[in-house]
């Protein structure tokens, strides 16, 4: 049985919209936290897909749609 895969994204936001990106992406399926931070990156959000493909879809049709974001960094979880 394949094993799902999990992934953090990384998200720069335009200035003042961290909390909209944040709540509007913790809507989408497949994401399972959603939360605004300070540092180099304003939004970090953990996601879950079935698998590389499913992930990739996940991150540029519904993640990078959201209006407001300027950069994405995708981390994929590995297990060592």
């Amino acid at each position: 049985m394949a094993q799902s895969v999990n992934a953090y994204i990384l998200i720069q936001t335009e200035v003042g919209r961290a909390a909209a990106v944040a709540t509007e992406i913790a809507a989408i399926d497949g994401v399972t936290l959603a939360e605004d931070v300070t540092g180099p990156y304003d939004v970090i959000v953990r996601a879950e897909a079935r698998d590389m493909d499913e992930l990739g879809r996940l991150v540029v049709a519904r993640v990078q749609g959201v209006s407001g974001i300027t950069r994405t960094l995708t981390c994929p979880v590995v297990h060592l």
